[in-house]
């Protein structure tokens, strides 16, 4: 099932299908590692939705919940 990281539930993990092109962060995201085929784990969100914790290649990466809808992931 493919879904918007920002669908996740705490603990979920995916993989990551596309980062859609959107307010010209993408660059930025895929610099980061969030490249199409990395397994990707929700870690928290923050009590107002906003932002989001992501486990990415033993990393913990925070993310702006908007960030979070343009990438898109295959539940695993």
């Amino acid at each position: 099932m493919i879904v918007k990281l920002s669908e996740l539930e705490i603990g979920q993990k995916a993989r990551i299908q596309q980062v859609r092109n959107g307010r010209g962060i993408r660059q930025t995201l895929l610099d980061l590692g969030f490249v199409p085929g990395t397994e990707i784990e929700l870690i928290r969100k923050a009590p107002l939705g906003d932002p989001y914790e992501v486990k990415l290649r033993g990393f913990e990466i925070t993310l702006r919940k908007s960030d979070a809808a343009d990438i898109e992931v295959k539940v695993i």
